[in-house]
């Protein structure tokens, strides 16, 4: 457990390293006010950047190691989740009546359309004899 804290410390301390990296060039007056930054500015602020970054993800990491020894030693107690009230269940037989009907309305134009298409359609009867379809892929023998 005191491994945990020393890396909390530690991870803690390279946040504040970082900071002070990225806000030094600035403080001391080693960048000029009214100047772009210069290449050391750039390079100690993103190396700042990176360490902050770095000690702040170890400094979680370390905390978050901490919390779960002491709930392993029972000494904190974790919150529990209130579960999510369950959707109320619809009637099965209610349900597919209630689609088959709204199915069959909105197919109906589509159904009549098609059928009117094959009654109609220039090439359909172009193919037909004696009020019969031919059959596909077989010829007629005569």
């Amino acid at each position: 457990m005191i491994r945990k804290f020393v890396g909390a410390v530690a991870a803690a301390l390279a946040v504040l390293a970082g900071l002070w990296l990225m806000i030094a060039p600035f403080a001391l007056g080693t960048q000029p006010e009214d100047a772009d930054w210069t290449n050391a500015t750039q390079s100690e602020f993103f190396t700042g950047l990176g360490v902050a970054v770095v000690g702040l993800v170890g400094a979680i990491a370390f905390v978050l190691a901490i919390h779960e020894e002491l709930v392993v030693r029972g000494l904190v107690v974790p919150k529990p989740r209130q579960a999510e009230p369950e959707p109320e269940p619809v009637p099965v037989a209610a349900a597919p009546q209630a689609s088959s009907a709204e199915l069959a309305t909105l197919l109906a134009p589509l159904v009549e359309a098609l059928r009117e298409d094959l009654n109609h359609n220039p090439r359909a009867g172009e193919h037909r004899q004696n009020g019969k379809a031919p059959l596909v892929g077989m010829e007629e023998n005569r």
